[in-house]
């Protein structure tokens, strides 16, 4: 792979743009993709935040649906922020009654558990592979993850007020999701930690410092 990785982010609805210049700032060759030849180009691909059941809603419009499910089970390096941590859940809680997702990551996921979007707020978050201290994460209708399979990986927990312990940053081989919003900050760092991953090409190959496990 070429020394700037062609990464896509998904855009049918979320925080297109903000992504797309996280991305381009740390070296890869960001696009959006709409279409399945879109998505055919890409070496990696980004799930916005936004409304989940909304995303997959234009994505059987656009005919992306299976397309999506079939590269991210097929090794495409996916990572999900928000809705796209719940578009990467494996099992949903509080979800609509006819709810489907991508999957990949084996883990149960709470929607909306948070709190409505006037109780939105930053945290600072430490996780676990990125180095020069915690990140500041932006909780938006956010989810968290209540339980984890064996082969997740815990990256990162809420680490004070009454959500501390929850789950928020979570890995499994070649999928990334976070319950915050890093494409809304300054700090380019959890983007240039999912290039890594597209360069490399390997799953489970990006350095984690440390293993959790269990449920939250």
């Amino acid at each position: 792979m070429s020394a700037a990785p062609v990464i896509g982010v998904l855009a049918l609805q979320g925080d297109v743009r903000e992504h797309l210049a996280m991305l381009t700032s740390v070296g890869a060759r960001a696009m959006p993709v709409r279409r399945e030849r879109e998505l055919a180009a890409v070496d990696g691909l980004v799930i916005p935040g936004g409304e989940s059941t909304t995303i997959v809603k234009l994505a059987r419009h656009f005919d992306l649906f299976g397309p999506l499910h079939d590269r991210i089970a097929g090794g495409l390096p996916t990572y999900g922020s928000c809705a796209g941590m719940i578009l990467l859940a494996d099992r949903i809680l509080d979800g609509t009654p006819d709810q489907t997702t991508f999957g990949g990551i084996d883990m149960t996921v709470r929607r909306n558990a948070f709190g409505r979007q006037i109780e939105s707020f930053e945290e600072p978050v430490t996780v676990a592979g990125i180095d020069g201290g915690a990140v500041v994460a932006v909780f938006i209708r956010a989810p968290w993850v209540e339980e984890v399979g064996e082969q997740a990986q815990v990256l990162g927990r809420v680490e004070s007020g009454p959500a501390t312990g929850r789950i928020v940053a979570i890995r499994q081989q070649h999928l990334l999701a976070t319950s915050f919003h890093p494409e809304l900050t300054g700090d380019a760092r959890v983007h240039e930690y999912f290039v890594t991953m597209v360069r490399e090409g390997v799953p489970g190959a990006a350095a984690v410092s440390s293993r959790e496990g269990g449920a939250a």
